[in-house]
C-alpha cells in the first residue's frame, strides 16, 4: 500500500478503486479484512468456513461498490453485507445437514506457543471452545448485536445500523444473550 493511500478515507478509496485503481481495493481490504474476519468467525462459529465466508463479503461488496455511500462509515457497511452472508452460510448449512444428516468436521490444527505450558494451551483452547460453541448456540437475532458489540467494539449506533435495528432493540437483545450465554456457560 502506498503512502498517499494510507491517508485517504475510506470515501476516496472506494472512488478510486471505482475508477479503476486496484490498490485502492487491496487497502480498502487491508484495513477491513482482520475485523470482518473476526465479525464472521465470531458469528457462524467456523474458523475455516469463516476464511471463505469473509472472502465472499468482500467479493461482494466491491462488486456492489457503486452503491456505498461515501459519507457512511465502510466499516458498517461492510460488517452489514458480511453478517447477510453469514446468514446465507447459515441456511446453505442447515440445508446440507438436512440431506446428509452429518455433522461438521471440526478442525483441530493448533500451532503451539512455547511461552505457555502445554497445560495451559489445552485447559485455553477448550474454554475458547467453550465459550464459541455457547455463542454459536444463541439464536441469530441475539448473537449478531452480542458478536458486534463485544467481539468487534462497534458502539451501539454502529451495531444497530448493521442489523438495521433500532439502538434500543440492539440493547435488549445484548441483554438477553448475555443472561442466555451466562446460562450457557454455567458449570
Amino acid at each position: 500500500m502506498s503512502l498517499a493511500l494510507d491517508d485517504c478515507s475510506d470515501g476516496e478509496l472506494a472512488a478510486l478503486a471505482l475508477s479503476g485503481r486496484q490498490s485502492a481495493y487491496t487497502a480498502l481490504l487491508g484495513r477491513y479484512r482482520e475485523p470482518i474476519f473476526r465479525v464472521v468467525r465470531a458469528t457462524i462459529g467456523d474458523e475455516d468456513a469463516a476464511v471463505d465466508v469473509t472472502q465472499e463479503a468482500f467479493v461482494s461488496a466491491f462488486a456492489a461498490l457503486k452503491s456505498y455511500d461515501a459519507n457512511r462509515p465502510f466499516r458498517t457497511w461492510i460488517a452489514r453485507i458480511a453478517i447477510n452472508k453469514c446468514r446465507d452460510w447459515a441456511r446453505r448449512r442447515s440445508v446440507r445437514r438436512f440431506f446428509s444428516f452429518a455433522l461438521p468436521i471440526e478442525a483441530a490444527a493448533h500451532i503451539a506457543d512455547d511461552t505457555i505450558t502445554a497445560y495451559q494451551q489445552i485447559s485455553d483452547r477448550a474454554e475458547l471452545a467453550r465459550v464459541q460453541a455457547a455463542i454459536a448456540m444463541l439464536p441469530q437475532a441475539i448473537r449478531e448485536p452480542l458478536v458486534l458489540r463485544t467481539i468487534e467494539g462497534m458502539t451501539q449506533a454502529e451495531a444497530a445500523q448493521v442489523l438495521g435495528i433500532s439502538e434500543k432493540a440492539v440493547e435488549t437483545r445484548l441483554y438477553r444473550a448475555r443472561g442466555q450465554l451466562t446460562e450457557l456457560l454455567r458449570d
